[in-house]
């Protein structure tokens, strides 16, 4: 899912291209995207953009006439840019935004199709549409009021990052960067960090997402942001499962969970603890390791050929 740095790069891409353009035309591929029904959508035909903003992982359109178009592109939504009238791709093309200069394209991979268009009127319909917490790069944040808002309910570091009534435009990619670079467990609770851990976790919010803004923004100068993507090569331990810790080379591990996995470094993050992954810790009980050590030894005493097995624990 597109998070915060991604957003904010299509925004600064979008401001370039369309502010001040007349959108000529909306086509809908798929009558699913449009989730609003109250102004019709015709009634954006031969209105001027005036400006792009960004609510959470939302990207608003303001039009003239006080209306907005607002998109949330979910998991595998995406934009690109295109020449003027360019056809909808087949199986991936949600909507076409035509403008003079040319076309925005809407697409989604993916069978599951949860990209979302509204139509409203007024900024506070805009709010309206879902709660958007802290914005973690706002100058005038100070570690206090980000302590206070991040405690204020009882849940996991991961589960309290990815949040949006609680923290604004952070995922699944970035909530992992996050807690590899603070040296926090991700299932840490909340209200167990001290004055020094909250204030690693703040300064890591802060300057994850800018160095990550930054380093899209550089990639994106000479066109349009088109590889949007949560798995980048560059990241510490997002989607690097196995892959060595860049910080102490530890293979990185991972818990998944539905759709969903996090991705941390045992020994930067959790003291060399393994968390228990929900689907392998019951499959192999008590054969499941409980450190980074007791994995590593198992896989070494694996024989060649033979599966790579960790020691077996005997029920006390």
């Amino acid at each position: 899912m597109p998070e915060l740095p991604d957003v904010v790069v299509y925004v600064e891409a979008l401001e370039a291209r369309i502010v001040g353009a007349v959108l000529e035309k909306i086509r809908l591929a798929s009558p699913f995207l449009l989730r609003t029904v109250d102004p019709p959508l015709a009634t954006v035909t031969g209105k001027r953009v005036l400006g792009i903003s960004r609510h959470g992982k939302r990207i608003a359109l303001a039009l003239e006439d006080d209306l907005f178009l607002v998109v949330h592109l979910m998991i595998a939504g995406r934009f690109r840019w295109r020449e003027p009238g360019t056809t909808l791709p087949g199986k991936l093309g949600l909507a076409a935004f035509d403008f003079s200069a040319g076309t925005l394209l809407l697409t989604e991979a993916g069978s599951k199709k949860r990209a979302a268009l509204h139509l409203v009127r007024g900024a506070a319909a805009v709010e309206a549409l879902a709660p958007v917490g802290l914005e973690v790069l706002d100058p005038d944040l100070d570690l206090e009021t980000f302590a206070a808002v991040f405690t204020r309910e009882r849940h996991t570091l991961k589960r309290t990052l990815t949040d949006p009534r609680i923290l604004s435009g952070i995922g699944n990619a970035y909530s992992d960067e996050i807690l590899h670079r603070a040296r926090l467990s991700p299932v840490r609770l909340n209200d167990q960090l001290d004055e020094a851990e909250m204030a690693r976790l703040f300064d890591a919010c802060q300057a994850v997402l800018r160095e990550w803004t930054d380093r899209l923004r550089r990639e994106a100068e000479k066109g349009f942001p088109e590889k949007v993507t949560a798995f980048r090569p560059e990241m510490a331990v997002h989607g690097r499962y196995r892959l060595p810790c860049p910080d102490c080379g530890t293979p990185v591990q991972r818990i998944v969970h539905a759709e969903n996995e996090t991705n941390y470094c045992a020994r930067c993050q959790t003291g060399g603890r393994l968390l228990a992954d929900r689907s392998l810790s019951r499959l192999l009980h008590d054969d499941w390791p409980r450190t980074v050590d007791e994995l590593e030894n198992g896989m070494r005493a694996a024989p060649t050929g033979a599966p790579r097995r960790p020691p077996t624990r005997r029920r006390r």
